[in-house]
């Protein structure tokens, strides 16, 4: 096994055990929990989880989803996020390498999965984390990450301007915990990553959003947390910018 391989698996791992403690992040954040006392327990029967039946991903497929003390199953969500985390904490070391900025990528697609997953359950996107985002962002723009202080700043205000707008225009059709993760998007990946994440968000929910008024019967008046879509193109645009704007100049341009 090359010691490339070996590193992509060492980041999956540290994305998986992120991936565990976002999994509290999503539970205890919107409740205004402690994210740190007391530590993981089950949901059911409250008994403190054994740090050998908490080991990401594999605790799970071991216990077969259940918990060990009670026998209550466990959401297969837990290892999917823990699954997600890792992917992407590994894919960024492969896309941008064991630098400042791949480590900074790391931290902004971890809060993105946070960021959906909490829209899914509660229909929010907390301020504790966008709003540090947005200045951690635009600081690391202006000192390590490559798309520069201008067009982090430009991201920002067009990412947060265009759905405050959009929020004055259509009251109720666009949450204040949107236009700040927008904002966030636009500080951390700049002007040309927002514009991505907004066309590649916009579609893939209006298709979603047609399959659910077809197949399940959902009223287009039905609320959707729009999050987890603007969540997925904004990942789009982290690692394949360059690679859609090509695809949409020759598409649609030369």
């Amino acid at each position: 096994m090359s010691q490339q391989v070996i590193l992509v698996l060492y980041f999956f791992v540290i994305g998986a055990c992120i991936g565990s403690f976002l999994n509290v992040v999503i539970h205890r954040l919107p409740k205004g929990e402690s994210l740190l006392r007391p530590g993981s327990r089950c949901p059911a029967c409250k008994t403190p989880i054994k740090w050998y039946h908490n080991i990401p991903i594999i605790s799970y497929i071991f216990l077969r989803g259940r918990c060990a003390s009670c026998g209550d199953k466990f959401s297969v969500r837990y290892p999917l996020v823990e699954l997600t985390a890792g992917l992407l904490v590994a894919a960024c070391y492969v896309k941008f390498g064991f630098t400042v900025a791949g480590l900074l990528y790391m931290v902004f697609a971890s809060s993105l999965v946070a960021i959906a997953f909490i829209d899914i359950d509660h229909m929010i996107i907390p301020d504790v984390i966008t709003l540090p985002g947005i200045v951690i962002g635009l600081l690391a723009a202006a000192f390590v990450l490559p798309v520069g202080l201008k067009f982090s700043f430009l991201g920002f205000l067009v990412g947060g301007g265009l759905f405050l707008l959009l929020a004055m225009i259509v009251p109720g059709g666009m949450g204040g915990g949107d236009i700040k993760l927008m904002g966030m998007v636009g500080a951390f990946l700049g002007l040309k990553a927002v514009l991505i994440t907004i066309f590649a968000g916009s579609l893939v929910g209006s298709i979603v959003g047609v399959i659910g008024i077809i197949a399940f019967g959902k009223g287009r008046k039905t609320k959707i947390p729009f999050g987890p879509y603007l969540v997925l193109g904004a990942l789009m645009a982290l690692f394949y910018e360059r690679e859609l704007i090509d695809f949409y100049l020759r598409t649609f341009v030369y």
